[in-house]
This record gives structure tokens, sequence and C-alpha cells, in this order.
């Protein structure tokens, strides 16, 4: 499984200002590739690169290889969408690969610029750094917040899935992130808090519309697009470990198309639109792949008025956002999770079985 490594450079000021003459050389060249081959309606690497590899070369002044790389990047985008030409900001990623770049030790790596090569070092946290020695092929460098960023891929091996023996099931919301079927919550009342602060700064500073009001904004979106992962990442982290330490598969709802299928009025649909649950479920799938846990996407219909202990479905059992109490058999518990042990009981697995049969392996193993 692939995942992807930020280093943080540390390049001297000639170095940086190099580098992002630099950028905006290479992006200048992408731009003209893209603009060359939209032209004369060719999209390929080979075509493109026989109609302006010369060209590109003599008047940007890049070498062979990052002529190569300038050129794959128009080809990228009109892999992706073909009726419109791409252009690229003057200080868009560059990707390197092994011709351009060469890591000279666990804290140094080298890179080509405009000047020649340059051979600066960088800093990582201590997970990073315990995986330098997967670093292969390419690296994108970005400029951001007037930062240089090595984004390095690695190919991770998964471990062995584990013998599923229970099931976990993941009810995601917005007063709580997400709840068990254990019974664990991960309360969004903090959440809330910080999305309505930065909601409040966001309508201020559009009121104002200056030049540096947008900048502000831009800074905003960051910060509160770190808050939204730092904390998917936290969740994901705890239900996975969870899952393995109880040999459990995780259920979690397929959330696919649930902006059409779920009308929201008002006040209600910046709450329901102000935090990434596909991205929580997109943590929890690629940490389970290394631990060796299986994910199983059901269909979540009904499972929020249905009661998981005696099946009775009716949307009076739903009394409020908090409480459910079925109609039927009168049993009250906590609406996310009874909807989490529905999620559950969708998986068809016994906890008191030890194991599952080969065929339903399989099927969980290649879920999601």
């Amino acid at each position: 499984m692939k995942l992807t490594l930020q280093l943080q450079l540390l390049p001297t000021s000639e170095q940086k200002t190099d580098l992002l003459a630099t950028m905006i050389r290479f992006n200048d060249a992408a731009n003209f590739a893209a603009q060359q081959g939209f032209a004369a309606k060719v999209f390929g690497q080979v075509s493109i690169h026989r109609l302006c590899y010369r060209a590109i070369r003599d008047r940007f002044g890049l070498s062979a290889q990052m002529t190569v790389r300038a050129i794959a990047k128009a080809v990228e985008c009109f892999q992706r969408y073909k009726k419109i030409c791409p252009v690229f900001k003057l200080h868009g990623a560059i990707t390197y690969d092994e011709r351009v770049m060469s890591f000279k030790s666990l804290t140094e790596v080298s890179l080509w610029g405009l000047a020649g090569r340059h051979r600066m070092p960088f800093v990582c946290g201590a997970y990073q750094k315990a995986l330098q020695g997967r670093i292969k092929g390419q690296a994108d460098l970005v400029y951001r917040d007037k930062k240089f960023y090595l984004l390095c891929t690695i190919n991770m091996p998964e471990n062995t899935p584990i013998e599923v023996q229970n099931a976990i099931g993941v009810d995601c919301g917005i007063i709580n992130l997400a709840t068990d079927s254990t019974g664990e919550e991960f309360t969004g009342v903090n959440v809330e808090k910080v999305r309505q602060q930065y909601a409040w700064r966001r309508r201020v500073l559009n009121r104002c519309g200056t030049k540096s009001a947008r900048r502000r904004l831009n800074k905003i979106r960051r910060r509160e697009a770190n808050f939204r992962r730092n904390e998917n990442h936290r969740i994901s982290k705890r239900l996975v470990a969870k899952a393995k330490a109880t040999a459990s598969v995780i259920v979690l709802e397929n959330l696919k198309g649930i902006r059409e299928r779920v009308s929201v009025h008002g006040r209600q649909r910046a709450k329901h639109s102000g935090w990434a649950f596909r991205q929580l479920q997109t943590f929890m799938e690629y940490k389970a792949k290394l631990a060796g846990v299986s994910v199983l996407f059901v269909d979540p219909r009904n499972t929020s008025k249905t009661c998981s202990r005696c099946g009775h479905c009716d949307r009076g059992n739903r009394r409020t956002q908090a409480e459910f109490r079925c109609l039927h058999c009168n049993y009250s518990t906590n609406a996310d999770f009874n909807a989490a042990l529905n999620l559950r009981a969708k998986a068809g697995i016994n906890p008191a079985i030890v194991g599952v049969v080969e065929a339903k392996a399989g099927n969980l193993l290649n879920c999601g």
C-alpha cells in the first residue's frame, strides 16, 4: 500500500530563490506543453513529447529530465479531462524522480535547480524518520506558507489479515462524530465550537473583502482542514486499535450519495457539511489495512429507526437526536449506539463463533 511522507526542506536564502525560480520555469513549461498538445488535439506523453520537447529545452532552459516531467504534468491533467486546457499556478508542485533527486543521508537531499544541484537539509517527525528507508520513486516539491516540503511516496506492506471473530459497528454523526457498538463515543461538542468560531471569522472576512482578508481566509481554511484531519486521525487510530485487539471487522456506513438522500435546511446545513466523514472512513480504511483489520461497508438505511433488540422499524422509535425508544418492546438507549449495533448486526458475524468460513472472510477482505 502506498503512503505519503512529508519532509520539510531547510534551504538557504540563495537555494530558496533558485527553487522558486525553478518552480515558475517548470510550470511555465508545463503550461506551454499543455497549450501545444491541446491546440494539436494530442494528449499522450509520446505525442506531446515529439511536438514540443525541443522547444521547451530551448525556450525554458530545463534539463532533459525536467522537460520530461513538465510534459508529464500536462499529460496527467489531460488523462482526467481533455475538453479544457489546464493552467498551472506559478508555484505549482514539481515532480522529482531519481534522475533529478537523491538522498545523501537521513537528513539531506539533493535536488535539481536552474542554478545546478542543491544539497539541503530537511526535518521530519519521528514517524516519518522511521519510514525513510522505504522512500522510492518520485517525490513532489511543494511550496506552502513560504516553506518547501518534499512529499515522498513509500510502499508499506499490509499485515496478514486477522481471523475475524467479532464485528464493531461505527455510526457517524454530528453531535457524536463516531459511536461504536461497544458504547464508546467520540463527542463533537468541542469540534462544533471550533467550527462555529471559524464560521464567524469567515463571515467577518468575507464582508471585508480586501486582499489581506482573502489571504487570511486561505490561512483559516488550511487551519480548519488541519484541525479536522487531526481529529479524524485520532478517532480512526483508536477504532482500528480496538478492532485489532478484539479480532473484529469494522462495519461502516456506505455514505455514497448521502447528500442527495438527506435533506437539510437552515442552520443545520453548515453542521451537516462541516465535517469530513468520508475522510474519517478513508483514514480507518488505510490504517485497518496496515493493521490487518477488515473493513465492511453496509447500507445504512433504517439503522437509526430500527430497534437493535427486537428489529421493529418505525420512525417514531427515534424520539430525539439522542434518545431511542422502541414502540414495540419499549427498549431504550442512546440513538447513535443503537444505530451502531444495527450496523454491527448487518455484518452477519456471531461473536460466539471463533473465526469465519473461508468464503465470508474473502468477501470481507475485499470490501471498501
